[in-house]
């Protein structure tokens, strides 16, 4: 008995003695982090105006700004917010692939559109906000990259828009014309943020129109069929209240896009929490959610009405103009970004 209860007690203080060691792996796992930085020590284009500390340094491995998800910068919150969004679209579509066959009825594809251009999105966002203070290359190659996304969104919500909200007397006037034009418009949108973003260091206004503008002339096309759904308001359609939240979601979020609320207001009292661009992720991913969950709807109610009005020849059709939106999309990126690359050794060799 003796013999069994020292063994016992030895089995304990083996397990403690390897508790102790955690903290030690962990520290040798994930090693201590450089702290942040300024805003005079990054480039101007990877600065955020009235946020001035917060910054991770330049040029170090990407295993640091990988583990810098842990860490706290002015870049976590942005990182996470759609970070979590991905996972929860992603948990959305599982549930959704239990009841919609998206293979075999073409009539769901304007769906799964929507909901992958979504997954892309925010991913994208994610790694951009997390990978991007790498250097002044990497910064734009991976914003870029998530314009490409943007771009991707602003179709994928034409299309759902089109295809499921659109009413009988608005198709018949719109019909030929209304998914080339969003394709052509979210096109547009790439090109205006890339090529903003190329003029970010001289004209920061270009910068800003070149995000806006196009952004939003396409939202004012690919919601006009949710416009006319909520002037003509029905109580007995339970839909309309996620009409209502995506287009409140979305202008709200917009209106952070655009002015710096609150840092604008307190320089540096929220280069870490509060951002404006913080709040305008969380609208964003609210208006997202809405959307999914109103094409869902719409999928199952609305079937009499979008199954006579579109053929599913027009679903294939919209599939084919997404790939192309993908290609046209990504080909600006690159020639962009090619030019941005240029700029900057011109510049290096300058110094």
């Amino acid at each position: 008995m003796a013999i069994v209860a020292m063994e016992q007690i030895g089995r304990v203080f083996i397990s403690l003695q390897e508790i102790r060691q955690i903290p030690r792996m962990l520290t040798e796992a994930v090693p201590s982090m450089p702290n942040t930085v300024r805003d005079s020590e990054v480039p101007n284009a990877l600065r955020e105006r009235y946020v001035f500390t917060g910054y991770r340094p330049l040029n170090q491995s990407w295993r640091y700004y990988l583990l810098s998800l842990f860490q706290r910068h002015n870049e976590t919150v942005n990182a996470w917010t759609h970070l979590l969004a991905f996972l929860v679209i992603l948990v959305k579509l599982h549930q959704i692939t239990e009841t919609v066959d998206f293979v075999g009825d073409p009539h769901s594809w304007p769906l799964l559109i929507l909901i992958l251009s979504c997954l892309n999105y925010s991913a994208f966002s994610a790694a951009a906000h997390l990978l991007g203070g790498k250097s002044e290359l990497s910064h734009n190659a991976l914003f870029f990259l998530d314009y490409f996304g943007v771009a991707q969104y602003q179709y994928g919500s034409g299309v759902v828009h089109f295809y499921y909200a659109v009413d009988e007397s608005m198709h018949r006037h719109v019909q030929g014309i209304f998914m080339p034009t969003a394709t052509i418009l979210s096109c547009l949108s790439c090109l205006g943020c890339c090529f903003g973003k190329y003029w970010i260091d001289s004209k920061p206004w270009v910068s800003k129109v070149g995000q806006v503008l196009p952004s939003a002339l396409a939202y004012i096309w690919d919601s006009s069929p949710v416009t006319k759904r909520l002037l003509y308001w029905s109580t007995d359609d339970p839909s309309m209240i996620y009409y209502l939240g995506q287009v409140v979601f979305f202008l709200s979020s917009a209106f952070f896009f655009i002015f710096r609320l609150p840092e604008c207001c307190f320089p540096g009292r929220f280069d870490v929490f509060g951002q404006s661009h913080q709040i305008f992720h969380v609208l964003l991913t609210c208006c997202t959610l809405c959307q999914i969950h109103t094409y869902q709807l719409e999928y199952i109610n609305r079937r009499m009405v979008y199954s006579q009005l579109h053929k599913s020849s027009d679903a294939a059709l919209f599939l084919c103009l997404y790939v192309v939106e993908l290609v046209v999309t990504a080909f600006i990126a690159v020639f962009l970004l090619q030019k941005i690359k240029q700029a900057l050794e011109l510049k290096n060799k300058s110094k």
